[in-house]
């Protein structure tokens, strides 16, 4: 009889260690998800898998991407749907954005400097000014080739239109696939295009091309992308907002992240790869 007490006094006792150690494990705080914004410029794929995959690797935390128009982007970030966005142009092409939002977001600085918006055509066009256009409109087709209609570079054009009264010209809409889809076509068939353009971005790489002149300075000048993030990530994850404040790279660099994507690359194997080949610079910002 004492011999079956014992079992079942150590079974019991087993139950409750197995009990204790099952509430111990389940009551353990989950890691929030961060949720990324961006929009589908090439530049902001290539920085947002970069941003994205450190989190996931080096941060271990879960990560869900989501590709928007660039005012629901900013309205995001701003309602706290979105914790950061990489992805913010500064201080003209975003602007109207950075106004409506500015009370509900922190803006953390530059992550690149040198950006540029402009049209650009191929470096075969003997055209080399915005003022020019309207004489050669019909070798155009009368088409200034733009990307998505939300985007602040089609509200720059939009404005570029009015100050150069392009009157024989008509902004046409689409997407950065779209676009860089049309500037390909053309240049094998030695046509002439006018196209959004905005650097950094890989086809300056792949095709010779050139920025029309813009003397009335429409489209701003030297812009940065800036890192927006929602007030509360400070608390959500102090290591993810650190990680962010720090995050810097140059135009050659996100370049290298954009054509391993152009040569097939699935952007987040792309961003592995170039970690993996700039572990000082990731380690940089992660110090």
């Amino acid at each position: 009889m004492k011999k079956r007490q014992k079992l079942f006094t150590g079974i019991a006792s087993f139950l409750v260690l197995v009990f204790a150690a099952f509430t111990f494990q389940s009551c353990e705080p989950e890691t929030e998800k961060i949720e990324l914004g961006y929009v589908l410029w090439d530049s902001e794929i290539a920085s947002t898998h970069v941003v994205a995959a450190v989190i996931e690797d080096r941060l271990n935390r879960e990560v869900s991407l989501t590709a928007v128009d660039a005012g629901p982007m900013w309205m995001g970030v701003a309602r706290g749907d979105f914790d950061a966005i990489v992805a913010a142009w500064l201080p003209v092409t975003h602007e109207a954005y950075l106004e409506q939002t500015q009370d509900d977001i922190i803006n953390l600085g530059p992550n690149l400097n040198g950006a540029r918006l402009g049209w650009v055509v191929p470096e075969y066009v003997t055209v080399n000014s915005i003022e020019e256009l309207n004489q050669y409109a019909e070798e155009f087709d009368g088409e200034i080739t733009g990307i998505d209609p939300g985007a602040g570079l089609m509200a720059a054009s939009e404005r570029v239109m009015e100050d150069y009264e392009l009157d024989n010209f008509r902004l046409v809409s689409g997407s950065d696939a779209a676009m860089t889809a049309a500037l390909s076509r053309a240049i094998d068939r030695e046509e002439w295009i006018v196209v959004t353009g905005w650097t950094p971005h890989w086809k300056f790489a792949a095709f010779d091309l050139k920025y029309l002149d813009d003397p009335k300075k429409t489209m701003g000048e030297e812009e940065h992308i800036a890192t927006i993030v929602h007030p509360n990530l400070q608390t959500k994850a102090p290591d993810v907002y650190e990680f962010l404040d720090n995050f810097y790279w140059t135009p050659e660099e996100m370049a290298e992240v954009m054509m391993l994507i152009e040569e097939g690359m699935e952007p987040f194997e792309a961003a592995r790869q170039w970690i993996s080949e700039n572990q000082d610079k990731v380690d940089q910002w992660l110090e």
